[in-house]
């Protein structure tokens, strides 16, 4: 039998970035022509399309999807990688020497705030800041079981005490990422709605139920949803990057990836409250063992010897680069507090902001949004006993997590 020879591809043919070079399969896992087109873009520095960047990345992403026969496609978000890869290598680089420390800690703030401003003006989702974090808890408590408990100033009760805490969070997290409470689409409750309007509207085209067509046509336009095709109730809210409705909407999360809402909200505090107690935890162990003769609060700012060892100017790197994550998440600790007590919303308070009608109090912590409040005791008490959308949740799965 006469084997055919391999033909060479013409210079004009796409490369194939599957290497199907028989081109004998059903079906090619990429459009190898899209990538060969920003490619080629590229080259030639193409200014035209700005956003051809982007593209390029995400079709480089789409190329790092895995085959797995029981799992199906599995996708490799790239955003994921730089935490993995960066932040050790900035955080050894820190602990080098005092003045790097202050240079990298100041340097790596403002780059999280670049990345979270680009991405917030695209609106789209990422998982740069989900990752961030958990690949941050995982390395502290790495460096925690590795350098600290070693020394011996740590009991075995301590340890299992950071363990459960740093599990609860776990768990309250992946809790709070079941989802924040859809708006359902009622299609009766939709034609009720709009049979009840045309029947009050036809009794005075002018003025109808004491409101005003003008103030009608307000209102209606609130609650409708053009893009969901649906009508709100009261206080939700669509959320731009995740492209649905949330039900008593918050805000959207970028460290979760994931919107606050309804049925998630009280898992979000919570979780915000567990990762701080436990991070202060920690923080507070590891000032002990590195700077013994110190208080922890006099230890943070002034321990002598620490760039002595390596070690000890890492933990103690480690021990900044965690207390201005947890500073970060206290000011949004109290953000929340106070708009619980308040009975208002993160979503509430920017709306407010941005029309004009509310005013600041307190240096900016407190925003009267004209909301009225049912006092302290009885807003925390609706908050606490507040009912989840209707139906049971689906099971969670990985891609829910994430």
């Amino acid at each position: 039998m006469k084997r055919e020879r391999f033909k060479p591809p013409e210079p004009d043919d796409p490369f194939c970035c599957c290497g199907d070079i028989d081109q004998q399969r059903e079906y090619c896992c990429c459009d190898c022509e899209e990538l060969d087109n920003a490619c080629e873009r590229l080259i030639q520095r193409d200014s035209k399309n700005e956003d051809f960047l982007s593209r390029l990345l995400s079709v480089l992403s789409d190329r790092l999807g895995l085959q797995c026969s029981p799992l199906g496609s599995l996708r490799i978000e790239l955003s994921v990688l730089p935490p993995m890869l960066l932040l050790p290598v900035l955080l050894q680089v820190a602990a080098l020497h005092c003045v790097l420390g202050v240079v990298v800690l100041t340097a790596l703030p403002g780059l999280v705030l670049w990345y979270y401003y680009m991405t917030h003006r695209k609106k789209r989702q990422t998982l740069f800041f989900l990752s961030l974090a958990l690949f941050s808890l995982a390395y502290m408590y790495y460096l925690f079981i590795t350098e600290i408990v070693p020394r011996g100033d740590v009991s075995y009760q301590q340890v299992v005490t950071a363990t459960t805490g740093m599990i609860l969070m776990l768990i309250s997290l992946v809790r709070t990422k079941q989802g924040p409470g859809y708006v359902r689409a009622d299609n009766r409750h939709n034609n009720n709605t709009s049979a009840n309007q045309r029947k009050l509207c036809n009794q005075d085209s002018a003025h109808c139920n004491g409101v005003s067509q003008s103030d009608r046509a307000v209102e209606k336009k609130r609650k409708w949803c053009s893009i969901c095709r649906l009508v709100r109730p009261s206080r939700a809210g669509h959320c731009r990057i995740c492209g649905v409705c949330v039900l008593r909407m918050d805000h959207h999360c970028v460290w979760i990836n994931c919107c606050v809402g309804q049925d998630n909200h009280r898992h979000f505090l919570l979780t915000l409250l567990l990762f701080l107690l436990t991070s202060l935890y920690g923080i507070s162990m590891v000032l002990r063992s590195v700077c013994p003769r110190q208080s922890v609060f006099t230890a943070l700012l002034y321990c002598p010897g620490v760039y002595n060892q390596y070690s000890t100017a890492l933990c103690f790197t480690c021990v900044w680069y965690s207390c201005i994550i947890t500073g970060g998440l206290l000011h949004l600790l109290i953000l929340q507090i106070i708009n619980i007590s308040c009975n208002v919303t993160e979503r509430e308070v920017q709306l407010a902001l941005r029309n004009g009608t509310g005013h600041r109090r307190f240096c900016g912590l407190l925003v009267d949004t004209g909301t009225p409040s049912h006092g302290f005791m009885h807003n925390w008490t609706h908050f606490l006993t507040m009912h989840t959308a209707e139906g049971p949740h689906a099971p969670l799965t990985l891609t829910d997590v994430v």
